[in-house]
């Protein structure tokens, strides 16, 4: 799969995925917000404490594949592959820029 160009938010977002949660947070404002598997996190700590958990519960990789701009918003979809159930599974990424930082994030299947 070809990989999309990606703002750079979200590039920064998708090469700190699962390494590095600190960095991962350090892409978002201090009010974003992220939903994900049922749940909204809110803030810089609990973005960081959101995905610390996800990279402790799963290793996984995500390889964004297409990108799409509607409504204000970063569609990004994206195949993420591991040691969970039902991997491989390709999921939208909801991205909502704000001064060169990710303002909200929705991951959907």
């Amino acid at each position: 799969m070809n990989q999309p160009t990606l703002p750079e938010p979200i590039a920064a977002y998708f090469a700190a995925d699962r390494q590095n949660p600190a960095a991962v947070a350090r892409c978002f404002t201090a009010q974003a917000t992220v939903k994900d598997e049922g749940k909204t996190h809110t803030g810089i700590d609990a973005i960081k404490a959101w995905k610390a958990a996800a990279s402790t519960q799963y290793s996984y990789t995500t390889e964004p594949f297409a990108l799409l701009q509607q409504n204000g918003q970063h569609i990004v979809s994206g195949r993420v592959a591991g040691n969970f159930p039902g991997s491989p599974v390709d999921l939208q990424y909801r991205f909502r820029l704000e001064r060169g930082l990710i303002a909200s994030l929705e991951i959907t299947a």
